[in-house]
């Protein structure tokens, strides 16, 4: 039976897209100089290794033949939304998990240069930068899968966006295994 929401799906797949559109330019916006002699260390793998699954997420395709159907009927328009529902929100879950770790990188480079300034870097910079190193393993280690998708229902609940079949985390979760 229709139950009058498709609107109101319409516009939460608007939304989520268009928050997953703002975190790749976020994402993107991220990147730091490398010095050749420093693309062994911790933060600048990190850095790479979230360009590449971000550069991964955006050639994903999004199976099209899994919400094409014949009828043009409010049911089934409902389904073909919730559908796109899922599958937006879980790029836009991965895009924010990703953002979120490269913003911790980002952090990590400008704390590294501000204890080189523009040295070398030597014993005399040793417990520094491995403070350094430390607080970025901290704050990867705080970016869990649960803290993603709160981060992410706490800002749509702020922007009072409609999210009554928004998937959770586990539904989310086996979505993206499912694609893999």
């Amino acid at each position: 039976m229709a139950d009058g929401l498709n609107e109101a799906r319409a516009l939460r797949v608007a939304e989520i897209m268009n928050d997953y559109r703002t975190l790749q330019l976020h994402i993107s916006e991220q990147k730091v100089d490398v010095p050749p002699e420093e693309a062994g260390e911790e933060g600048y793998r990190v850095m790479r290794e979230c360009f590449a699954a971000a550069q991964s997420l955006l050639s994903s395709n999004f199976n099209l033949a899994s919400i094409q159907s014949q009828g043009g009927n409010e049911e089934t328009q409902k389904v073909q939304l919730q559908r796109i529902i899922l599958d937006s929100s879980a790029r836009r879950f991965q895009a924010h998990k990703i953002y979120l770790r490269i913003a911790a990188v980002r952090r990590w480079a400008i704390n590294r240069a501000h204890v080189l300034r523009g040295q070398k870097p030597d014993a005399c910079h040793a417990p520094r930068l491995q403070s350094a190193n430390d607080l970025l393993r901290e704050e990867l280690a705080n970016v869990t899968d649960q803290y993603v998708v709160s981060d992410l229902r706490a800002a749509d609940i702020r922007a009072g966006h409609w999210l009554d079949e928004d998937p959770s985390l586990s539904i989310i979760l086996s979505y993206i295994r499912s694609q893999s």
